[in-house]
């Protein structure tokens, strides 16, 4: 529950120090630019309020890794969900005016999180898990797009890393979801796009993971 709040304070003050042409750069996330992925932020920020307030009315049916679908397809921003996102995005026109929405919806979704009950069950996306694994799969979430937000910024423009304790429990988490440990020489924020697929593997890396056995072969999987 904290690192919930950690990884996502930290992710919306890196977007509140990016400078106006920055929005216009790429991300992480292929097809989509910085100004893109902050809408989706935004649409994020919107779904923790409606999950916090929308309580199950069955069991957990996951938890904070199973809800999460490795594939090896990673989004392109041609899914009519990522089209939809950067349309919205788009029509925003002045940057400060998506930074201030992400900050007003954020600030709200980090409120709710703080007063949900952690053990209450809630529905989302036809699963339902408790508040507690609900926000911690946000963890690996709000991580990736933290990287995925300063991958292509210009040094000077680039705002603070996600933060060292978030990094190492997205990793841990992806380790744990693949059930693999990646290379130890790697660090965190790079086998996290490695793994994900957000960056390119060379050949010597590649050759790291066909080590590790048929899992590590299997890599790159897409989280999202």
């Amino acid at each position: 529950m904290e690192l919930f709040t950690t990884s996502w304070a930290a992710l919306r003050r890196a977007v509140h120090e990016l400078p106006e042409h920055a929005f216009s750069l790429p991300s992480g996330c292929r097809g989509w630019l910085v100004r893109d992925l902050v809408g989706h932020l935004v649409i994020d920020a919107q779904d923790v309020l409606i999950t916090l307030a929308t309580p199950a009315e069955t069991a957990p049916t996951a938890d904070a890794l199973s809800c999460w679908t490795p594939t090896p397809t990673p989004p392109d921003g041609t899914d009519p969900h990522d089209a939809l996102t950067v349309r919205l995005a788009a029509a925003y026109e002045d940057p400060g005016l998506l930074r201030d929405h992400l900050e007003d919806l954020g600030g709200a979704a980090e409120r709710a999180a703080l007063l949900a009950e952690p053990d209450l069950p809630v529905a989302t996306q036809g699963m339902s898990l408790t508040v507690r694994d609900y926000l911690h799969a946000y963890v690996l979430e709000w991580t990736l797009h933290h990287l995925d937000l300063l991958a292509h910024l210009d040094p000077e423009d680039a705002a603070a890393p996600p933060p060292v304790e978030g990094l190492a429990e997205a990793r841990d988490m992806v380790e744990r979801r693949l059930r693999v440990r990646l290379p130890a020489g790697w660090s965190d924020a790079d086998a996290l796009r490695r793994a994900t697929g957000r960056e390119s593997l060379t050949d010597a890396q590649r050759a790291e993971l066909e080590e590790l056995g048929p899992r590590g072969e299997m890599l790159p999987l897409s989280f999202g």
